[in-house]
């Protein structure tokens, strides 16, 4: 991947950021001032999720910034791991929202015990939810596209907690739908459901980060991408410790090649940086490779 590529990525992440941290505003704020109006702790709820989202895009700007900042003396390896940080702030944030909104329903529910069953909803709590569920929806579409286009683990992060909104705007309408069919308690377990999915998707995130702090290896399908290309090199006639691990949207791969021990050092390296040049053109993410060669003797072979 050229700097070219990168710089264009980086722009593309943070235009979709920005349209959706407009988008999260403009929601939040309608979002509270209608649910305030007509008594929906669900829509209160949904909107201080949507407001939440402000603070993970601009941890996604913040991240993707940082992150993709040039190596230095102090960090030899680049700045990735900040991009995964901020995926893990982002996670953090949606655990600890799901967990305040299921704890200010619960709350309600038992101050609330003995209530009379005339319950009134405004059909504009409902309207503004299904404006929301719209909205939210086509910013995790879109957000989603660009995020698996450039590989940003904080961005495709970001996507899913404008899909949360979108599902928890879902929770709204059926909650207030309830409360007009005459169940008073159906916008606050709304929002306890709203919660619990917040809860989800910041545990799933979460979990995702620690995987790659704990350098697990690189998915499937570019493991075999990397096996398809060291096998069509022709000059290679055997390869063994292949390692991988993911830094951001960096790639790092590790990996000993066997070539014609009659082939002299210049001669080898030009094979080593054949591969090299070959796995950063044909691989869509940027790529840090280290190409161990060996000559190609039985002692060496595995």
């Amino acid at each position: 991947m050229t700097t070219e590529t990168l710089q264009s990525d980086n722009a593309a992440i943070r235009r979709v950021t920005f349209i959706g941290m407009a988008g999260n505003t403009l929601l939040a704020v309608l979002k509270m001032l209608v649910g305030g109006l007509a008594g929906s702790m669900a829509l209160v709820a949904d909107g201080i999720h949507s407001l939440s989202d402000c603070l993970t895009d601009i941890a996604v700007i913040l991240g993707v910034h940082l992150g993709s900042k040039k190596p230095d003396p102090e960090h030899p390896y680049g700045h990735g791991r900040l991009e995964t940080f901020s995926t893990a702030f982002i996670a953090i944030i949606l655990i600890v929202v799901g967990g305040g909104m299921i704890y200010k329903a619960s709350i309600a529910i038992a101050r609330t015990h003995g209530i009379s069953d005339e319950v009134t909803m405004s059909s504009a709590v409902i309207w503004v939810a299904l404006l929301s569920v719209l909205v939210k929806e086509a910013l995790y579409q879109w957000t989603r596209i660009v995020a698996v286009k450039t590989h940003s683990t904080a961005l495709y992060a970001n996507a899913w907690h404008h899909r949360s909104d979108a599902l928890s705007s879902i929770a709204v309408v059926i909650g207030a739908v309830a409360v007009k069919l005459g169940y008073p308690y159906g916008d606050q377990l709304a929002a306890i459901a709203v919660g619990l999915m917040v809860i989800m998707v910041g545990v799933k995130v979460f979990g995702g980060c620690l995987h790659e702090f704990s350098e697990r290896a690189v998915d499937e399908q570019n493991v075999e991408k990397i096996t398809s290309i060291l096998e069509s090199e022709k000059s290679i006639r055997q390869w063994h410790r292949l390692r991988t691990r993911t830094v951001g949207r960096e790639i790092f791969i590790d990996l000993h090649i066997l070539v014609d021990p009659e082939l002299t050092i210049t001669q080898a390296h030009e094979i080593a940086d054949g591969l090299e040049s070959d796995l950063h053109d044909q691989i869509p993410r940027p790529v840090n490779v280290i190409v161990h060669v060996e000559p190609n003797l039985p002692e060496m072979r595995q």
